[in-house]
């Protein structure tokens, strides 16, 4: 597949809005391993192999588990993650599939059942966040680097 185009040259005021919500992300207090968990889990929903390869890389970097990484496409079917992590997952699956899911209130009642209001923000932004730069490397196709 072929790049479209280079979003990053063609717009670098556009792409700096996107940098600076990743930089209040990463400095804002959510658990680094449960929002890497979150954007491999959207970037996977919406087949994004560019974001699907750097955040694994970013998760295995932070300590996460081969077999966690590996299952995260089933997480449902495991006993890998906690209550919290479920929570985030599933809040991420929601609002990521919103044409389906449309936020059902028991997801919402999970996720603020595991995180305060602040978190909950947060993580919604980080959800959304996610969802816009799966939005540039799928639109512009984007690949990850072939490494031996």
């Amino acid at each position: 597949m072929q790049a479209r185009l280079n979003h990053r040259q063609a717009s670098p005021e556009a792409m700096k809005t996107l940098v600076d919500m990743r930089a209040y992300l990463q400095r804002c207090g959510l658990d680094a391993k449960l929002r890497l968990l979150v954007e491999i889990r959207v970037s996977q929903i919406n087949g994004c192999a560019y974001c699907v390869d750097l955040h694994l890389r970013e998760a295995r970097a932070a300590g996460e588990s081969e077999q966690r990484l590996d299952c995260l496409c089933v997480w449902r079917e495991t006993g890998f993650y906690d209550a919290r992590e479920r929570a985030a997952l599933a809040w991420a699956e929601s609002l990521t599939l919103l044409p389906q899911s449309q936020a059902p209130d028991d997801v919402y009642a999970q996720v603020h059942e595991q995180f305060d209001d602040k978190t909950v923000v947060d993580l919604t932004l980080a959800i959304a966040g996610m969802n816009a730069w799966n939005r540039f490397g799928v639109g512009f196709r984007l690949q990850p680097p072939q490494r031996s």
